[in-house]
Formats: C-alpha cells, sequence, structure tokens
C-alpha cells in the first residue's frame, strides 16, 4: 500500500507540474478567475487539459508497475483533485481562504498590494519569480495530490 501511495504520489506530482505550467494555456491562466461564465469556463478547460495530463502519466505508471489500484479509486482520487483544483484556481476562493488563516499579507507578497513591494531604484515595479499568491496555490495542490494518492493507495 505504501509503494502505490509513493509512486501514485510521484506520478500525480509530475503530472501536475507538467498540466498546470505546460498544457495549460496563457489564455486559461488570464481568464480562470474571472468573474461569472468566462472564468468558470475558462477554469473548466484548464481542468480538463490538467485531468488529461494526470491520467496519461498516473495510467502508464500504474499498468507498468502493475500497482494493485481500482478503477474506482482511481476515479475518485482524480475527480477530487480536480475538485480541488478548481476550487483554489478560481482565485477568489484561495484569496478567502488566505485571508481566514490570516494570510493575506503572505498571498500578496510580490504584488504592487503588498506593504513592501519589490520595486526598482526608480519605483517602478521590480523583477520576481514568483507571489504568495502562486506559493500558496501550489502548495494547496500539492496538499490535494497527497490526499488523491492516499485515495488511490486505499480504495
Amino acid at each position: 500500500m505504501a509503494a502505490v501511495f509513493a509512486a501514485a504520489f510521484i506520478a500525480l506530482y509530475v503530472a501536475h507540474s507538467v498540466g498546470d505550467h505546460w498544457v495549460q494555456s496563457s489564455c486559461q491562466a488570464a481568464e480562470k478567475g474571472l468573474p461569472g461564465w468566462p472564468g468558470r469556463l475558462a477554469c473548466a478547460r484548464h481542468i480538463f487539459g490538467l485531468t488529461v495530463t494526470k491520467c496519461a502519466v498516473l495510467v502508464p505508471v500504474v499498468l507498468l508497475l502493475r500497482l494493485p489500484v481500482t478503477v474506482l479509486g482511481l476515479a475518485l482520487a482524480l475527480a477530487v483533485d480536480a475538485g480541488t483544483h478548481y476550487w483554489a484556481d478560481r482565485r477568489t476562493t484561495l484569496a478567502w481562504l488566505a485571508r481566514a488563516c490570516g494570510r493575506a499579507e503572505f498571498y500578496s507578497l510580490g504584488t504592487p498590494s503588498h506593504p513592501t513591494a519589490p520595486a526598482t531604484a526608480t519605483g517602478t515595479p521590480a523583477a520576481h519569480l514568483g507571489t504568495g499568491a502562486y506559493v500558496l496555490d501550489q502548495s494547496w495542490h500539492h496538499l490535494w495530490l497527497g490526499v488523491a494518492a492516499l485515495i488511490i493507495a486505499t480504495v
């Protein structure tokens, strides 16, 4: 069971990274947080591509390593992962969670709204490698990848 969990988590983690950064289109990334149907549809398209990517990585791992998993466990894990990913990627939901947990300042890190926003000597925004929102987004997804791997290993 532990080996199934480990293999499933690694496969999901790799596929998540590819699906979230290579498969997701720039349009999906820009629009998935918009209010209303345009945002919902952009986010749904992203989740579809992400889930297909996870299947494309996970199924060969399961077959080649002959992992004792069930179709129900795989389907449930991918559904939980997709639902929680969609929830966070709508953006207002994750921002709300950050505020509720007292992490609003960290969420805004790397943006002009942060109290110590990165700036150049001339006062223009400075380049940086990411934001607090991105870090919280990815850590949220990693948590649910672990839950999904646990479901795969136990259902």
